[in-house]
């Protein structure tokens, strides 16, 4: 029988494992194992309003839950913004 991490209290766990990327531009620390899916939802960003690129390839939003972001990662997240001419 495994253990399960989410029945684990986590004071118990043990420190989280990161691993430097970079984000628009700046070196940011996230958890270690992330997917495109998991780095927006860790960001906080509504990933039906961003374009992702890692490592200058565009990552399109069917592939997100399986592309993994790797130490040294270059990542752009885009936001869109409505707006026009008037």
């Amino acid at each position: 029988m495994g253990c399960q991490t989410a029945m684990i209290p986590p004071f118990f766990r043990g420190p989280e494992l990161t691993v430097e990327i970079v984000l628009n531009g700046e070196s940011v620390s996230v958890p270690e194992g992330l997917t495109v899916a998991g780095l927006l939802n860790h960001l906080r960003v509504d990933p039906a309003r961003v374009a992702v690129e890692v490592n200058r390839q565009l990552i399109r939003k069917e592939e997100r839950s399986d592309v993994g972001i790797a130490a040294g990662a270059e990542v752009e997240v885009v936001h869109f913004v409505g707006g026009g001419y008037y």
